[in-house]
């Protein structure tokens, strides 16, 4: 199996032959490379060739994808809203709820 899939800057893959997990970070069109940052936090790059020879997929983005940046503040992982904001119940609802 080999890739039909076209790299997308921001996109989470697998590589299924090899059980890697990654994410396009860059692609250099000049160069005809594209840069990858692995799960584990490691940076990596394909050539073009490479990239359709292989055995990578779309995936949905991992759910604790930030681990490998755990020295990271809030504010660098593109969140501007650092309050927590929890669904009230529907029977204690009140207008004031609303309000806040």
């Amino acid at each position: 199996m080999t890739t039909i899939t076209d790299p997308v800057i921001g996109r989470w893959y697998k590589d299924f032959e090899n059980n890697l997990t990654f994410k396009v970070v860059a692609i250099d069109t000049k160069d005809e490379t594209i840069d990858v940052q692995y799960a584990n936090g490691d940076l990596g790059e394909y050539d073009n060739d490479a990239w359709y020879a292989s055995t990578f997929d779309y995936i949905e983005d991992p759910e604790d994808w930030s681990a490998p940046f755990d020295d990271l503040e809030t504010d660098d992982l593109g969140y501007s809203d650092t309050d927590v904001h929890a669904r009230p119940e529907r029977e204690d609802l009140d207008i004031s709820d609303y309000l806040d």
